[in-house]
């Protein structure tokens, strides 16, 4: 399983960060190989516009199986659902707490954004 986390570092102890497309990182986990990697969000962190299409679009290439954020954006959520990703609502700690919450099938998914757009 792949895993999308937006992320205020890049490392696995780095807190998650509550906004999606505007996170400073991404983590992407792979559970099976148990590898990640840190992707830099900067620019779309610093997007005057379409920061959730953006971030959302990018994260694509990685074939997240779910993506893990406090909060979705209406356009970010309608991406990563019609991609099949689905999302959960999780910020209340560390991304290496939220990796083993996906491992253990204890997280929350959301079937909506819970945000509006330009939401900071």
């Amino acid at each position: 399983m792949i895993l999308a986390i937006s992320s205020q570092g890049p490392t696995l102890e780095s807190m998650v960060d509550p906004r999606f497309a505007r996170a400073p990182y991404f983590i992407i986990y792979d559970t099976e190989k148990e590898e990640f990697e840190a992707i830099n969000n900067s620019e779309n962190a610093n997007a005057m516009h379409g920061a959730g299409v953006q971030a959302s679009q990018e994260l694509m290439s990685h074939k997240p199986d779910i993506a893990i954020s406090g909060n979705f954006g209406p356009r970010a959520f309608q991406v990563l659902n019609s991609s099949g990703v689905r999302t959960a609502l999780w910020a209340e700690g560390k991304v290496s707490e939220a990796i083993e919450l996906a491992k253990s099938n204890q997280l929350e998914f959301t079937q909506n954004a819970n945000v509006r757009g330009h939401w900071q």
